[in-house]
C-alpha cells in the first residue's frame, strides 16, 4: 500500500492522491480499492497486463471517468467538482494517437494551442519550441499521415505539453514501437522529468517502468499487488541474481527435478528453468556438478519481471 500523506505532514502536498479508489462497470469490478500517492517532479508507474485496471485508474485520475467509490484527489482538487480546472493544468498521451492526420505537423500544435486560449503569437511560439523538443522541426510542414509511427507518437506526447502541465500523463507510451523509436521517446521523457513535468505511466513492458519510473506499483486484477521503487522491489521479491538454463521441449521439470535446493527459488517455464540466486555463478557451477546439461545458459540481474512472475506466478504480456 503506498503512504499516506499523513505520514508526513512536512512533505508538500501529493498531486495525485487516492484511498480505496474503485472503478466498476456494471456487475465487473475494474479497480478494487486502491491506494496511491504521486508526489510532484516524480515519474510514477502503474505496471502490469493488459486488463489490471491500469487504463481506468488513468481515466479516473484525468477527470474523463467518474470514481465508483472511494477518495481521489488531481492537483489539490476533486475531480467530480473541478474536472475542467483540472483538466487545464494536465497533458494527456492516450493509448492510441488521435491526431488529425489531414492537417500537418504544426498545424496540429497550433490548433490544440487555440484550444487552451493560446494567442496565435503564443500558439506558433510554443508549437515551434515543441517541434524542436520532439525532434520534428524538419517535418513541420508535413501532413501527420506521412509519419512513422514514432514521429506521431513524440507529436501526440509534444500536443499534450502545448499548454505546460503540472501533471502528464501516459498511457502505454510506446506500444507497437520499435525499439529505436522507444528509446529516442524514452529520452524525451527524461528531459521533461528534468525539467520538472510530474509524470503518470501506464505499461506493460517491465523495461520501461524500470528506464522511466521512480516509484510504481505493480496491479493485478484491479488491486496493487506491491510498491516502491524498481530497485526496492527487486530487492524485496527477488534475489541479487538469476540463473537461466534452457531445454528442449518436455526437459525442463526433470531439470528443476536435479536443480532442486540449489537456489532460493526454481521457475519452470515452457523452454527454460529459473534459478533464483545471490550467487549466479556458484549456483550455475552446481547444477552443472550434478549433471544438467542445458542447451544453454545465463545468469544475469533479477528484474521487475522476476519481481512479477514472484507476485502473479504468470508473465506480464497475457
Amino acid at each position: 500500500m503506498v503512504r499516506s500523506v499523513d505520514e508526513s505532514e512536512d512533505r508538500e502536498p501529493a498531486l495525485v492522491q487516492a484511498k480505496a479508489l474503485v472503478k466498476r462497470f456494471g456487475e465487473f469490478e475494474a479497480v478494487r480499492g486502491i491506494d496511491v500517492e504521486v508526489r510532484r517532479g516524480e515519474a510514477f508507474g502503474f505496471l502490469g497486463p493488459n486488463g489490471a485496471g491500469k487504463s481506468s485508474t488513468m481515466r479516473m485520475i484525468a477527470c474523463v471517468s467518474p470514481r465508483t467509490d472511494g477518495e481521489l484527489r488531481v492537483l489539490g482538487l476533486d475531480p467530480e467538482v473541478a474536472g475542467p480546472r483540472i483538466r487545464a493544468r494536465l497533458g494527456v498521451v492516450p493509448q492510441q494517437d488521435n491526431l488529425d492526420v489531414e492537417l500537418t505537423v504544426r498545424e496540429n500544435l497550433l490548433i490544440y494551442g487555440r484550444y487552451f486560449g493560446l494567442s496565435r503569437a503564443a500558439a506558433r511560439r510554443q508549437a515551434a519550441e515543441l517541434l524542436e523538443f520532439a525532434q520534428l522541426s524538419d517535418r513541420a510542414d508535413d501532413k501527420v499521415d506521412s509519419l512513422s509511427g514514432g514521429m506521431k507518437r513524440r507529436l501526440t506526447i509534444a500536443r499534450s505539453l502545448v499548454n505546460d502541465p503540472e501533471l502528464l500523463l501516459l498511457d502505454e507510451p510506446t506500444t507497437g514501437l520499435d525499439p529505436q523509436a522507444r528509446h529516442l521517446l524514452w529520452d524525451r521523457l527524461f528531459r521533461l522529468k528534468a525539467q520538472g513535468t510530474t509524470l503518470i505511466v501506464t505499461t506493460h513492458y517491465m523495461d520501461e517502468a524500470e528506464q522511466l519510473c521512480d516509484r510504481l506499483v505493480v496491479m493485478d486484477h484491479g488491486r496493487i499487488a506491491a510498491e516502491g521503487s524498481p530497485a526496492d522491489l527487486i530487492r524485496r521479491y527477488s534475489t541479487r541474481e538469476v540463473v537461466e538454463l534452457r531445454f528442449a521441449p518436455g526437459e525442463q521439470v526433470a531439470a528443476a527435478q536435479q536443480v532442486e535446493g540449489l537456489a532460493e527459488r526454481v521457475e519452470v517455464l515452457p523452454d527454460r528453468v529459473l534459478l533464483y540466486s545471490d550467487t549466479g555463478e556458484d549456483t550455475l557451477e552446481r547444477a552443472h556438478a550434478r549433471g544438467v546439461r542445458p542447451l544453454s545458459s545465463l545468469v544475469r540481474r533479477s528484474s521487475l519481471e522476476d519481481v512479477f512472475l514472484r507476485l502473479t506466478g504468470r508473465t506480464l504480456v497475457d
